[in-house]
């Protein structure tokens, strides 16, 4: 059980700091509405059990230390953010009508369920950083000695934690207050992402 809480507010601190999931989250929610930032985040969640996976077989030893593979890992995660930021920085205000609110949202345009589903699940699974910090909870803080299905059941729990976590930052920006709040100028917040995703891009080349 101690060993689980250490877990569990480790990951709350990592989920809660503000990085690529975030910023994606923040920006699908502003653009497309409460739907496809919710598909975001099951994306998200999803990609998860990638990095428990590699985790528990130990390929994340080997992808830390092997240089060109984390580098290769690092540029590919960078470039896939460029991608996203520059999508986010040519928002520009809805056509007229277009931010009334509906359901809690302000879409600007259309994002299917799928593609929302595959962004959230590629920003979490191509993100190097996120390699780390599995790299290091599945190496200092979960004991060589646990049972493999404990370990898997940490998985689970990380996934869906991460997942739901994601769904009521979806639900909180897209609720009618926060929709009305950020009105016709909502597209300066989705710009304010692409510029936040590009620094995140710009900090993975820079350390890798």
């Amino acid at each position: 059980m101690q060993e689980f809480l250490t877990i569990a507010l480790i990951h709350f601190v990592a989920v809660a700091s503000p990085g690529p999931d975030f910023a994606i989250v923040v920006r699908n929610s502003v653009s497309f509405g409460r739907r496809a930032a919710m598909y975001t985040s099951i994306g998200i969640g999803l990609a998860i059990f990638i990095h428990v996976t590699y985790s528990i077989v130990g390929l994340s030893v080997l992808i830390k230390t092997t240089p060109w593979l984390y580098t290769a890992i690092s540029y590919l995660a960078a470039a896939y953010l460029v991608y996203l930021a520059v999508g986010a920085l040519k928002s520009g205000p809805p056509k007229d009508g277009a931010h009334e609110v509906q359901n809690g949202a302000i879409p600007q345009a259309t994002l299917s369920d799928k593609k929302a589903l595959w962004v959230g699940f590629l920003t979490n699974g191509l993100n190097p950083k996120a390699t780390l910090f599995f790299l290091s909870l599945f190496t200092a803080f979960i004991d060589v000695n646990t049972p493999l299905n404990v370990k898997l059941g940490y998985g689970i729990y990380l996934a869906v934690a991460t997942g739901a976590w994601f769904c009521f930052l979806s639900y909180l920006l897209s609720t009618s207050k926060v929709a009305q709040l950020i009105g016709s100028k909502g597209y300066w917040l989705d710009r304010t992402m692409g510029v936040l995703l590009i620094g995140l891009a710009l900090k993975l080349v820079w350390s890798a």
